[in-house]
């Protein structure tokens, strides 16, 4: 039998959604590899994941403090434990205690880890050197440090990286030990003939080492602060609009420049993963501009985006490009048509199918085009256990979920009397046999779980991202019934 290779988008293939962080271990450590184990049995191809930064804001991987580095919080503690960084009866100590233990018993010595801090100099020594004046400012954003340094002045970035050699040599440790640990998770996931897709934000928090580092390719005052600021127009759910705050790019100063700064983005993130879903895709296209000191988006005004020339720069730089076009929300036909221009796949969400919404046709699976990425739902979305079961909250009336119910059922090809007890694996079925070439389930629809185990509620700030699998519960049985449904929809794992 021939062994199973790594998947592309163009194959017709099935994963699962689940962050790192929702994970039994939280981290790189077994319980990942214990996924990919997991997906392995279950005759899946992709493992899909949220950004792996390290998180900002209300712990929000799309609010990060870098687009470069990985999240500290990811770090395997069990590998440290075994390669003899950490005494197991550290394990007890606080993360950040035993992450500092680890690092003085490593004092720089491993053959690699020159090359590594080498090979990532463009992102890495301003990212070390942020994190570094952030803890000493005690965690204040950066344009309320002193303005030597919220300028960058060469003088004061010399002599804090002098006063904070330390600090930042412990950050250099940081990356190197999570890419390292990524490094072993990537390899055996590909062993398996799994491949991990991740999350891209078109925009950046403010309060990150890119905007520090590069100023001059955001709107920003002589403070540092946003001029503009990104959000989305009033619409039926919002009479204010959404104002989400990140800073505003320079696309003439970017396109100026060649698009360095994306090329080298989308550099890395295609050496991180398999394949890369742009989150606001949209963006790309148009993208609504609201003044910095508004306090809501309804003031705001459509600017053009930067188009198919920022994905021409960065294929002709770096090849290929298997990213995946997230183009939910007010699609017009210019992105409809820049996205087909691109060749990238969009998303259909099987529970936007069944409601009032005008593009409800257009996510039934019956219309479904091949060059798609389908989803019972994804992390923004209710679970599909507790969407069907919802008795009406938030944006739908319950007369609206009776009838959604009712439309779903009806579609699904349930009976009149079905009580949804399995729905979310009735919804799963249906992605699985969709002509889309990739399906993808959260994990929690795998699971059946309900509205409190959602990943994310867009619009608050408590109690997102917090989702934690228990202890065996991805369990044989359920590895099993997904690889029936690859089987039946042919989406085996490819071979080499």
């Amino acid at each position: 039998m021939s062994a199973p290779r790594v998947p592309t988008l163009s194959d017709r293939t099935a994963g699962v959604l689940l962050h790192p962080t929702s994970l039994p271990g939280a981290d790189l450590g077994a319980t990942a590899h214990d996924m990919v184990d997991f997906l392995a049995a279950g005759g899946q191809s992709w493992w899909q994941m949220l950004p792996i930064n390290p998180p900002g804001l209300g712990n929000s991987p799309y609010s990060a403090q870098s687009a470069f580095a990985g999240s500290p919080a990811l770090i395997s503690h069990d590998r440290l434990v075994e390669e003899g960084l950490l005494e197991a009866r550290e394990r007890v100590l606080a993360p950040d205690q035993r992450l500092r233990r680890a690092f003085r018993a490593f004092a720089g010595g491993h053959p690699d880890f020159a090359q590594f801090t080498e090979g990532a100099t463009d992102w890495l020594e301003d990212y070390a050197l942020y994190r570094a004046l952030k803890q000493r400012h005690g965690g204040a954003v950066w344009t309320d440090w002193p303005a030597d340094v919220r300028g960058r002045e060469p003088a004061a970035l010399a002599r804090a990286r002098e006063e904070l050699a330390d600090q930042i040599a412990f950050e250099r440790f940081l990356q190197w030990r999570f890419f390292g640990d990524w490094r072993a998770l990537r390899d055996k996931a590909h062993r398996q003939g799994i491949g991990l897709m991740g999350d891209l934000p078109i925009f950046l928090a403010h309060d990150s080492a890119d905007v520090w580092q590069h100023r001059d390719l955001f709107y920003l005052d002589d403070r540092g602060l946003p001029t503009v600021v990104s959000g989305v127009p009033p619409d039926y759910f919002s009479q204010d609009g959404q104002r989400w705050g990140n800073p505003l790019y320079r696309w003439d100063r970017m396109r100026a420049a060649g698009f360095a700064w994306w090329v080298a983005r989308f550099r890395m993130a295609l050496t991180v993963f398999d394949a890369v879903r742009l989150d606001h895709f949209i963006g790309f296209s148009r993208y609504w501009e609201v003044p910095g000191g508004a306090p809501t988006a309804a003031t705001g005004k459509w600017r053009k985006g930067p188009g198919a020339p920022l994905f021409q720069a960065a294929a002709s730089a770096l090849g290929s490009l298997p990213l995946v076009a997230e183009d939910l929300g007010a699609v017009t036909p210019e992105v409809e048509k820049l996205r087909a221009k691109l060749g990238f796949p969009g998303l259909k969400v099987l529970q936007f199918a069944f409601g009032t919404d005008p593009q409800a046709q257009t996510f039934l699976p019956h219309n479904y085009p091949r060059e798609a990425v389908a989803y019972t739902g994804t992390h923004d979305n209710d679970t599909t256990f507790g969407w069907f079961h919802d008795p009406g909250s938030g944006t739908r009336s319950a007369e609206q979920t009776a009838g959604e119910r009712r439309n779903a059922l009806h579609y699904l090809g349930a009976p009149p009397d079905d009580d949804g007890r399995e729905i979310h694996w009735t919804m799963i079925r249906a992605i699985m046999a969709s002509v889309a070439n990739v399906a993808i389930v959260p994990v929690q629809d795998l699971l059946g779980l309900g509205s409190e185990f959602r990943m994310n509620l867009p619009g608050t700030g408590d109690g997102n991202w917090a989702f934690r699998l228990q202890p065996g519960a991805l369990a044989p049985p359920i590895a099993a019934r997904m690889r029936d449904l690859a089987e039946t929809y042919g989406r085996r794992r490819p071979t080499a």
